[in-house]
This record gives C-alpha cells, sequence and structure tokens, in this order.
C-alpha cells in the first residue's frame, strides 16, 4: 500500500477514536449530573429504557474503538491493507468502507457464508 494512502488511513482512524472518546466523556458526564426525579413509575421505566440503550450503544463504540486501535497497530506495524486469511491485499475501496477490516472481499464472504452453513 502506498505511503499517502496509510496516512490518510492512519488519519482517518485517530479522528475517529477521538470522536468515539468524545461521545463516551459526554455519555458519562451526562449521566452522572443527572439528578432527574421520576414521581411516574412509567416515566421512570422509560428513562432507564433510554439510558440502558445509551449504554449498549456505548458498549459497540467500546468494540470499535478497539479495533481502530488494532488497525493503527497494523498501520504501524505494516500489515495494514493485508487479509489475515489469505495474505492478499485488501482492496482500497473495501478499505474506504470498512476501515477496520481484517479480511478481504473474498475471505469475508466465505467466512459468512460458513457461519450461515452452521447457523452461527
Amino acid at each position: 500500500m502506498k505511503k499517502k494512502d496509510l496516512e490518510y488511513f492512519k488519519k482517518l482512524l485517530s479522528k475517529r477514536v477521538e470522536n468515539l472518546l468524545a461521545e463516551a466523556d459526554q455519555t458519562v458526564s451526562g449521566m452522572t449530573d443527572e439528578n432527574a426525579i421520576f414521581p411516574d413509575p412509567t416515566d421512570r421505566a422509560s428513562h432507564e429504557a433510554d439510558r440502558n440503550f445509551m449504554l449498549r450503544i456505548r458498549d459497540r463504540e467500546r468494540k470499535l474503538i478497539m479495533k481502530i486501535q488494532e488497525a493503527l497497530e497494523r498501520i504501524e506495524n505494516g500489515t495494514y491493507g493485508i487479509c489475515e486469511t489469505c495474505g492478499s491485499e485488501i482492496s482500497i475501496k473495501r478499505l474506504k468502507a470498512r476501515p477496520v477490516t481484517t479480511q478481504c472481499i473474498d475471505c469475508k464472504t466465505k467466512a459468512e457464508a460458513m457461519e450461515d452453513a452452521l447457523g452461527i
């Protein structure tokens, strides 16, 4: 992969991590600042459901942050853009669509077909 492309993905991934961490900080501060009292149990339940939903989103983002950090490590060690399954280059088009991917489209398609066949 060209150095210019690696710099593009490094900047893209770094910016994404910064944004995700900023959103997580806002969520934490928003949850600790709230001292809302709900006399109506339905309102309280709705508030709790919204809060749980937000926590699930943040958990998914936490996992994405880990994948982004792994992708940044692959950029540093020279393995970014190389399929972990077959060793071929992952297309720039695929990396732009999913910058944290570790498989080329062919290997990912085969893996998903296998999961479908096994009912995973």
